[in-house]
This record gives C-alpha cells, sequence and structure tokens, in this order.
C-alpha cells in the first residue's frame, strides 16, 4: 500500500516518504495528546507544519467526514436497524461524539495529503 495517499491518511505516516510518523502518541483517544505532531518527519525531515495554521483548513474536511459519517449512522440506524427518528437521531449523536477524535485526526490527514505527494526517492 505504500506509495499511495490512502495509506498515508490511515496509517498517520509521512505523506512524502510513508516511513515517518506524523504523529507523536498514536492513540486517538488520549484526548491531550491526540493532535500533538512532530515538528518534522524522522525519515525524510520533511515538515508538518507547512505554515502557521496549516491545519485549520482542515476543520473543512472535518465537516465534510462528519457529515459521511452522520449520513453512514443514519442509514445503519434508520434503513437497517429500523429505528424511529428520534433514535436515530440519538444515534448520529452518540456515532459524532465517539468518533470526533478520530474524525479530527483522519481530517487532518487528508489535509496535508492535499499538499504533499509521495516521493520515491525519499523512501
Amino acid at each position: 500500500m505504500k506509495g499511495n495517499k490512502i495509506y498515508s491518511i490511515f496509517t498517520g505516516k509521512c505523506p512524502v516518504c510513508h516511513s515517518g510518523k506524523m504523529y507523536k502518541n498514536n492513540k486517538v483517544y488520549s484526548i491531550s495528546q491526540s493532535l500533538k505532531m512532530h515538528e518534522r518527519c524522522s525519515h525524510c525531515k520533511t515538515k508538518f507544519k507547512i505554515e502557521p495554521s496549516f491545519f485549520y483548513g482542515a476543520m473543512y474536511v472535518s465537516y465534510a467526514v462528519g457529515v459521511a459519517v452522520a449520513v453512514a449512522a443514519f442509514t445503519v440506524a434508520y434503513g437497517m436497524i429500523g429505528l424511529g427518528l428520534k433514535a436515530s437521531f440519538i444515534a448520529i449523536v452518540t456515532t459524532l461524539i465517539v468518533m470526533s477524535p478520530l474524525i479530527t485526526r483522519v481530517s487532518r490527514n487528508i489535509w496535508i495529503n492535499l499538499f504533499l505527494s509521495f516521493d520515491k526517492s525519499k523512501v
């Protein structure tokens, strides 16, 4: 899978070399440590924070990912399980709360992968 943006997005690896880790802590649900990133890749020395406030753009990606998760939760709750509208709404809210740290991290990964590409020479 190395060489594919999806690999970098779902593993949290450097988008350039796919070897170094972007995050200091692998635990997504360690809330205080979840978004702490290395300044540079330990393998290829790529700078992750390209400019100040770079990851503010990930909020837009987070919105889209959150909507996709909410639609999936509604489809499962209402369409497949057959819950009522109120119960389905509660399922959506619960799913979004539980998945929020994961959505945030994946959104950051998607955002940085929009700007940096895999480079075989840096592997």
